[in-house]
């Protein structure tokens, strides 16, 4: 028997927050809003996660296939990778000012990130994934400096 959880999701938010300001506890919808609050807290890491593979993967092209491009393809690479470094880094920004919680998953989201970002990277540039390094060589601060770019190989 479908509930208002699942035939309208913002209704039912409507009425779980009534709930809450009345005060009346034994009518809430319990087991959805655990799952509704564990998945918030997950959709905010994996945002972390994803933004983090796509800024890696940037800096891994710029240090180590850069050098490799025709001088007609290194003007407009160049500045693709910088504006997807720099639109990531931005969104990071945002991410940990609007849900300052996340930070404490930071590291760990570079290790987890760092691996598909690696491959990522072997994939849109062509050069065989042992071209990267199998750990990540950024700093966390590097990561995040909107004036870091790694040097070139």
């Amino acid at each position: 028997m479908p509930t208002l959880h699942d035939t309208d999701f913002y209704s039912w938010t409507q009425q779980q927050a009534d709930l809450l300001r009345s005060g009346n506890f034994a009518a809430l919808d319990i087991t959805n809003l655990i799952d509704e609050l564990t998945d918030m807290g997950m959709s905010e890491r994996r945002e972390l996660e994803s933004r983090l593979r796509v800024l890696l993967a940037h800096l891994l092209k710029w240090q180590f296939q850069y050098q490799l491009l025709s001088n007609r393809w290194k003007e407009f690479e160049a500045k693709s990778w910088r504006n997807t470094i720099i639109n990531q880094r931005t969104e990071l920004s945002i991410l940990f000012r609007k849900y300052p919680g996340t930070k404490r998953f930071l590291a760990p989201a570079i290790v987890e990130s760092y691996k598909d970002a690696r491959e990522l990277a072997a994939k849109e540039s062509g050069l065989p994934i042992a071209t990267f390094p199998k750990q990540c060589i950024y700093s966390l601060d590097q990561i995040l400096d909107d004036n870091y770019y790694p040097q070139l190989n």
